[in-house]
This record gives structure tokens, sequence and C-alpha cells, in this order.
């Protein structure tokens, strides 16, 4: 049972920890549970797991953490968890094991389907549970990479009766919505009362009633702070404070605390150190096997762990994150170089590669070609299970460290994709511009033109952005035929979308080169739809609107790669909603979020949860609109385009009927100088088809949910 000894209480977080509590309780009576733990950085979320770990008895505990440095790694926090426990793969069915085997690079395969890598997590930690129960806490999940935290909020809303829990810390403020929706519980500060009596416990001696008054004051309740700031003050400073810092950024201040024990420390402690901070992984033994290739023994350690820096048992574990971030940063250039050579000597590139990749790559100072092509492989690798900002990080260094101008644009364009349909907008402008600063062919430089435009119209507007895409289109005719299909289609979706086109630009003139280009290459669902729309543009509605139903018709009875998913899918949604064919719009929509979120294509991601958001208000699911909606916005705050999550807004809060905010949700939608002058894409108000209560198996799979998954309505009008 759990112990209820009020002295194993954290003073303070008496209702923290009774929460806990409750959630083993219910493990160990065989029933799972789930808990996020939300607050400010130090505010004692790692304690809590501690405690949750404490109160364990007879569990079985599995540990993970979080790393910012690793968040572009695919699978790299699940690795973490599911490591102990990967010699009972056999025992999970063969789709199963093959999708987790091959996402942590233990065999060869195809691409995973996330969906199974969920699965088999679950299996395999309902497995470990039958003999045990078993409590997982994940320390720092706002730094996990994105498709463990998909995958781990996949498992949590999926456990009933196994024997498992499952503990998140996050800190706060974060963008992550992988855990929307869980059960959560955030994590206050002190009160003056509990922060006296705490800082009083840490202090021997007097201490002067006006230095504990500032201290209280600066720490605001954060136990950390609370903790840090007095240690290395002299006895004197505490007895008058004198010398105390000034206030400041509460992280710099607990910063400023670790470096006071950091300076003093012996050459080779801090060598080491920085070293371990260089290795977010926490391995150990990959940790002295480095250091002795500096010439450092083991006992280097014993200076930092009797300062209280770290820890080094089965895994190197450092007091808190801001000290491993410490202490890289207080090395030069040339020792963090010289830490990431160690380190990439000591990683066996027959187990982890891309790790031994980038740990070159940060060691290397000058062009080379034989690291950025191992980062070009490693891009490979990322892509296939599904890393896109993984890949963007490892084809930017390529770039970086290529020495044949010609290679290093290609590599540079390629690294401007990968950015672009990672969301990063900016940094895809960048990588752009310096690409086209090496020698390209023609075909690079219609590729380039294809992405400037592509980057335009996800994070400025279409009217900016069709011209750019109409030149790329006409530079790639000769060219790439299919490339060039593809790039009519964008241009004549900007046309659609931009309502006021550039002067000069006409929508039958870009529908009819649509029409002229020579075709694509198969399925010939991509022409009949392309052909489709514009004929409509051309001819009229009745000319062109059977083609495109009978492109729908093969969209929704077959499967999409991911590449083609992403490029004809957005196309698709849109003409399912114009021709009123609600249920096609409806299975689309949900296949096109689900590929989206499994890719992290944060740059087709927003438009597929608006088109979904449309979808699901005319169902009548207004709730699940709203989280929906709000992911949209969050995903708007980290690409910087918000305009598709306004017009989210001002769509939702007009059919739940409130007039202030569709007020307020208008007023931002006309403010906005990206989208003035634009077509505002939105269901007519006449109001929704006729609907069943009835729904689609289709749309009832992997879509992340607030509760329960979202019926897709059968219209009745779907053909009208």
């Amino acid at each position: 049972m759990v112990s209820t000894d009020a002295k194993s209480r954290l003073r303070g977080r008496r209702v923290e920890c009774e929460a806990l509590d409750r959630l083993v309780a219910t493990v160990q009576d065989g029933r799972s549970s789930v808990l996020v733990l939300r607050g400010e950085a130090g505010i004692g979320k790692t304690a809590l797991l501690e405690h949750a770990r404490a109160a364990a008895a007879g569990c079985r505990i599995a540990r993970a953490a979080g790393v910012e440095s690793e968040m572009e790694l695919a699978y790299g926090g699940l690795h973490q968890l599911c490591a102990p426990f990967l010699d009972r793969l056999d025992r999970l069915p063969e789709p199963q094991r093959d999708a987790l085997g091959t996402a942590f690079g233990l065999s060869a395969g195809t691409p995973p389907d996330r969906f199974m890598v969920g699965l088999a997590v679950l299996s395999l930690l309902a497995d470990v549970s039958e003999r045990e129960p078993l409590i997982c806490l994940i320390d720092d999940a706002q730094w996990l990479d994105h498709v463990s935290a998909q995958t781990l909020a996949f498992v949590a809303r999926r456990l009933l009766a196994e024997r498992v829990g499952l503990v998140l810390a996050v800190r706060e403020p974060c963008l992550e919505t992988e855990l929307a929706g869980l059960p959560e519980l955030a994590v206050g500060r002190l009160s003056d009362g509990d922060a006296r009596a705490l800082l009083d416990s840490v202090i021997p001696g007097r201490m002067d009633d006006r230095v504990r008054d500032r201290i209280v004051a600066e720490a605001q309740g954060n136990p950390l702070a609370l903790l840090e700031l007095p240690l290395g003050l002299t006895p004197a400073e505490l007895a008058g404070g004198f010398g105390l810092p000034d206030a400041g950024p509460l992280a710099a201040q607990i910063e400023q605390s670790f470096m006071r024990r950091y300076r003093p420390l012996p050459p080779e402690t801090r060598q080491l150190l920085l070293v371990a901070a260089a290795e977010p992984l926490g391995d150990v033994t990959l940790l002295m096997r480095a250091v002795e290739l500096l010439g450092i023994e083991s006992g280097a350690a014993g200076p930092a762990e009797a300062a209280g820096l770290v820890t080094l048992g089965t895994r190197v574990r450092f007091r808190h994150p801001l000290v491993r971030s410490m202490t890289y940063r207080a090395a030069s250039l040339e020792d963090r170089q010289r830490a990431h050579r160690v380190l990439a000597e000591a990683t066996d590139p027959g187990v982890d590669p891309d790790r031994r990749a980038w740990h070159l790559a940060n060691a290397t100072a000058c062009a080379d070609e034989e690291v950025a092509a191992e980062l070009e492989r490693s891009a490979e690798r990322a892509r296939a299970r599904g890393g896109v900002a993984a890949a963007a990080a490892f084809l930017q260094r390529a770039a970086e460290l290529t020495p044949d101008p010609v290679q290093r644009g290609v590599r540079g364009l390629a690294a401007a994709r990968a950015k672009y349909r990672a969301g990063g907008y900016d940094a895809a402008r960048g990588l752009l511009d310096a690409a086209e600063l090496s020698p390209m062919d023609e075909r690079d430089h219609a590729q380039a033109d294809l992405l400037r435009g592509q980057i335009t119209f996800a994070s400025t507007s279409a009217g900016a952005a069709l011209p750019l895409l109409l030149k790329a289109a006409r530079r790639l005719e000769p060219l790439d035929a299919g490339l060039a299909r593809e790039t009519y289609r964008d241009a004549l979706n900007a046309a659609m979308a931009a309502g006021r086109l550039p002067s000069g630009a006409k929508a039958s003139d870009i529908a009819g080169a649509t029409l002229a280009a020579p075709p694509g290459p198969p399925p010939r669902r991509n022409d009949l739809l392309l052909n489709g729309v514009a004929l409509a543009v051309t001819e009229g509605y009745a000319a062109g609107v059977p083609l495109v139903r009978q492109a729908l018709d093969d969209f929704r009875a077959d499967g999409v790669s991911r590449e083609e998913g992403l490029g004809w899918l957005p196309f698709a949604c849109r003409m399912a909603h114009n021709v009123w064919d609600f249920e096609t719009w409806s299975v689309l929509s949900v296949r096109l979020a689900d590929l989206a979120r499994e890719t992290g294509a944060l740059s087709v991601l927003p438009s597929a949860l608006h088109m979904l958001v449309a979808n699901r208000v005319l169902a009548g699911e207004l709730d699940f609109a709203r989280v929906l909606a709000d992911e949209a916005a969050t995903i708007g705050e980290v690409t910087g385009s918000r305009s598709l999550a306004q017009y989210s807004a001002l769509v939702l809060e007009a059919w739940r009927g409130r007039e202030a905010e569709t007020r307020q949700a208008r007023e931002a939608v006309l403010r906005d100088p990206a989208i003035q002058g634009r077509a505002r894409w939105t269901p007519p108000p006449s109001g929704p088809p006729r609907c069943s209560a009835t729904g689609s198996a289709a749309t009832r799979t992997r879509t992340p949910r607030p509760s329960a998954p979202p019926p897709t309505p059968r219209s009745s009008a779907a053909r009208t």
C-alpha cells in the first residue's frame, strides 16, 4: 500500500502527493491511471516524480526524460522509456513487433505506421505489467520529440484494465498539444509560510530576517529557487545580505547559483561535466568511454557529485536541466567540439549511426564531405520514420559542411524543403536564399521557385504566392510533367483562395494552362481531379463536377502514400467541400489531419485542421471543433502563420452563437494584412446538410480527440 507517513510528504505539496498516492494505489489495485503535472521550471515536478517512485512499493519503475537538443530526433524519448523492455518484443504480435523494431532502428523495413507503433508500445507496457504493476515517469515531457509525445498520448488514452500508471511532468509555459485532454494537475508556487519553512530547513545557522525576506520574495514560491539561491553565499552574506545578487530572471538567478559551485571544480571534472551535458541520454557507459578518450578517470566526477551538480548511477542525472545548459554554455566552442568528437568516437556506428553523425557534425568546424554525406543518410532515415524536423536539422548541417558548391546547393534546397514541411518558414527562406547562391541547373531553379511559392502561400498569402507558383509551373513543364501538374494544382488552389488576383492574372488563364499541360504520372485520379476543377473554371460547374466527383470517389476508396497525400489530399478535401460531398469531405479531412500529424508536416496541418474544424462544425461536433481550433491556433503561434486559425475561430464562434466572440474573431480577420482581400472559405450560412447519428468507421481511427472520436455524419445531400 502507499505510505501516508506525513514525514514523506514534500513541504507544501499535500494535494499533489495525495494525487500521486491515489494514482499508485489505483495501479496496485489492478487498474490504469494517468496524470500530467504542469508547472514552471523549478516548481518541484521532478521531486513529485521522485515521491511517486518512492511511494510505488512493489511496482516496477520505468523512466524517461525529454531533452531539448533531442526534440528533432524521432522516437528518442520513446526509446528511453521502452529500452529496458525490448527483450520482450518477441511477445508482441508480428505487425506491432516489426513496427516498433523499425522505429527504434533494430530492424530494417518500411517506414512504420505510427498507429501500429502506438499499439506496440501499449501492448509492450501491458505485457510488462502482467508480472508486476508498472509506473512510467516522464520528466520534461515538453522536450520529448513530437513522435514520442504523440505516441505516449495515444497510449495514455487507451490504457484501461492494465496495471500501468503514467505520470508526465510538463514545464509551463509550453506549446505542446499532444497531452491535451488527459487528467492533469497544476503544480503551483508555495505559500510564503511554506516557502519560509522550506528555506529555514536547508540553511544551517542564523539567517538575517531581511535576507530571508528578500530570498523568499525573489524566489516567488519556486522551491528550486528557494533551495539554490542561498547556496554558495558566505555566512556574512546570509547574516546581513552583503553581496546578495540583484533581482533578475528566475532561471538566470538559479543558473548563477549553480555556476558558483561549478567554477571551483577541477578542470578534469568540468570536462567530464561538459561531455555529460553534450550527451543527453544519460548513458553512463558511453560517458565513461568518451572521457577515457580524453584521458580523464571516472573519479573526476566525485567533486561534481559532492557539489550536488550531478549524480552518476545507472544513468547520468544532472541536478536540474539548468545545470546541463549552464555547463554547456560555459564551455568554449573548442571545448564543446572536443566533447562531441569523443562522444562520436565512443558511439557505436552500427547501433546508433544518427547520434554519432550528429556528434560528428557538432565536432566539425570546416567543410567535410564525409560527415555531410553521413548526415544526409541520417536525414533519409529520419524522413522514413516520419521525423521531418529531424531530417531538416540533419540536412541543414549537411549543407553547411558540404565543400562542393553544386552539391551544397542541392542539399541546401533539400534542407529548405524539409524546414518548410516542418513549419519553419523563416528558416526555410534563409536556407533557400543560401542555396540559390550556389550554382544551379534549370530544374533546381524551378524547384526553388516552387518552394518559395509554397512558403509564401503557407506563411503570407495566396495572392503573393500565385506569381511564384505560375513561374515555377511554366519552368517545370519541359523538365518534369508530373511536378509541373502538381505546381499548377497549387497555383489553381492559390487562385481560388486569393479572392482578388494579382494584377493581370485571371483564373481562366490559369485553368487553361493547367488543361494544356502534359498529363502527370499515375494514379489517374490526380489528373481527373485537376482537370475537373480547371474545366469548372473555364466551361462551368456542370462540365467539371462529374470529373471531380469521380476523382473523389477514387481518393476515398484508395489509400495514398505520404508524399502524394500531403500534396493532393488538401486539394481533394477542399473540392469535396465545394461540390458538397459531405461524407467524402469528412473521410478525407480526417485522413489528412492524421497524415499531417504523423509526418510532422506543420506546413499542411493548420489548413488540415481548418478543414476539419469546418467539417465538424457542420456535423454538430462543436466541442471537438473547439479542440481542433485551439490546436490550429497553437501551431499558428509556433510557425508564425495565424490566418487559418483566425478563420477557424470565426467559423466556430458564429456557429456556437457567441456574438461577442464572433465580432472579435471577425475583427481579427479584417485586421490581418495577410488575409485581407482573400476569399472567405467558410461553410455556407444556410446550415449543414441533414445528418443521421451514425458515423463512418473511416473517421473513427487515429484522430487525436478530447474524449471520444467524432462521428462522421451521413449526408442525405452528399451528392446534390
